[in-house]
């Protein structure tokens, strides 16, 4: 009996190249159970709490209440569903929410607007230029023009003092973001990153940190985001190509393995400006999402430093091939994970009790590494998924199915099982007869939302072949 990992796969491409084939909607687990040190749980289900005036660009949890820009409209909405519109804060992309002590701030299309009680209105100062982006900080509203700092009064946030100027020099690239870090700014160039703490004085009162600066930056506003107390960004230094990194303090350390780097080269820079990172602790996990185009990319900080190596997967809403992942601008919010819809003007939450997005089944797939026989030949008599069947639908009794590869690019007819009905706690997922190898075989295993089961190991009864 051999036990044959399950957390990554390996698959062969023409270029010739070994790729690394991560999980899709299925999350790694580390935590020894027994059976193994780690499992795979079915990705969060999605369910629909409501629809708004428009498709989300971004939330926030402000005095204990949900705040959304959908569409045009800043709206408020309450734990049982229900919208209400405040106003509008104009047309653009994603926006940018921070709030102060008694204000909650929204950058929307280079506009930047106040939320006061039921009041909202827009900073009209000339002196603010176009923001790019902003963040509170010390009792001030920082923004960015994309080439200068700027901060507002502290008496008067409407108004802006153009004596009250600073800029990012380390290198003369665009700034693209502000992300506060253990209360530091971070500008966040294109090719390079810089810090500033407040000294207080007359004029601009922050002050560059001298020797903390990152010679990488990021590609797009959205593309950086705070996690575990340090800056995550897919980006770059100058005359490098984009790869994922958390860094602080002239510290950049690089998260994304070559698997990440070959996927993120697939999009161009304009594709990639667009691309919004998001961070999100739960249940021991820390997850930070890259959502790109078309399928959305999952880091785990605390699974990769338990299991000692870059924990990564994929996240799709279709029951085919890549799609994009269809939840967007996490806020924790009403004791769950509130999201809203980037395909429509919905907004729901996240759920582990089913694993459907928005009512709609969406596949799930995982693929072992190569099994290598020294070069021996090798006869497969069974295989067997060890996991906890019992939670589908009631009423159902799903298929999933396995296929084989004996060079990483072609793949066998799928061979399909039944996964057990609700509370069928003791079936056993097991394929019998399932052929040979010469020199290796990958194994891949395929299933939807109705296979909702969680998967410690992969097991299988091996012969060695007589040639």
């Amino acid at each position: 009996m051999a036990n044959i990992p399950l957390l990554s796969g390996i698959y062969a491409t023409t270029t010739p190249d070994f790729r690394t084939a991560y999980p899709v909607n299925m999350v790694p687990v580390p935590m020894a159970t027994g059976i193994s040190d780690a499992y795979l749980r079915p990705g969060d289900g999605i369910v629909s709490d409501g629809v708004g005036p428009g498709i989300d660009r971004g939330g926030i949890n402000w005095e204990g209440s949900l705040y959304r820009v959908m569409g045009t409209r800043l709206v408020r909405i309450d734990p049982t569903g229900i919208v209400q519109d405040l106003g509008d804060v104009g047309p653009g992309g994603l926006v940018t929410f921070d709030y102060s002590f008694d204000r909650l701030a929204i950058a929307s299309g280079g506009r930047l607007y106040y939320l006061t009680g039921s009041s909202l209105a827009q900073v009209v100062d000339p002196d603010l230029g176009t923001v790019v982006d902003f963040c509170w900080v010390d009792g001030y509203f920082m923004a960015t023009d994309g080439e200068f700092l700027i901060v507002t009064e502290l008496n008067d946030p409407f108004l802006v003092l153009p004596l009250k100027y600073a800029s990012s020099e380390a290198d003369p690239d665009p700034v693209v973001a502000l992300v506060k870090v253990r209360n530091e700014v971070a500008a966040i160039n294109r090719n390079t990153i810089e810090f500033f703490d407040n000294v207080g004085g007359s004029g601009f009162p922050f002050q560059r940190i001298e020797g903390a600066q990152i010679m990488k930056g990021a590609v797009g506003t959205f593309a950086c985001c705070a996690y575990q107390e340090q800056i995550a960004f897919v980006g770059s230094g100058r005359n490098e190509a984009p790869e994922v990194f958390v860094g602080l303090n002239a510290q950049a350390n690089k998260i994304s393995t070559q698997e990440v780097d070959e996927i993120l080269a697939t999009y161009t820079e304009v594709q990639l400006a667009g691309v919004k990172l998001e961070a999100r602790n739960d249940r021991a996990h820390a997850f930070l999402y890259v959502h790109l185009p078309d399928r959305t990319l999952v880091f785990d900080g605390n699974a990769s430093k338990a299991l000692g190596s870059l924990v990564w997967f994929v996240l799709v809403s279709a029951l085919e091939g890549i799609a994009q992942y269809r939840a967007r601008n996490f806020v924790w919010a009403y004791d769950r994970w509130c999201v809203g819809d980037p395909a429509s003007t919905s907004f729901g939450h996240c759920v582990q009790t089913l694993s459907t997005h928005w009512g709609e089944r969406v596949r799930w797939e995982l693929s072992t590494p190569i099994a290598y026989s020294e070069g021996n030949g090798v006869i497969f008599h069974e295989l067997e998924l060890i996991a906890l069947p019992g939670s589908v639908p009631f009423g159902e009794n799903p298929l999933i199915s396995t296929s084989y590869s004996l060079d990483g690019l072609t793949w066998s007819n799928d061979q399909t099982v039944r996964v057990g009905a609700f509370g069928a706690r003791q079936h056993r997922i097991a394929w019998r007869r399932q052929g040979s190898m010469r020199r290796f075989r990958i194994q891949r295993f395929r299933g939807d939302s109705s296979a909702h089961l969680p998967i410690a190991r992969l097991e299988a009864t091996l012969e060695p072949l007589a040639w």
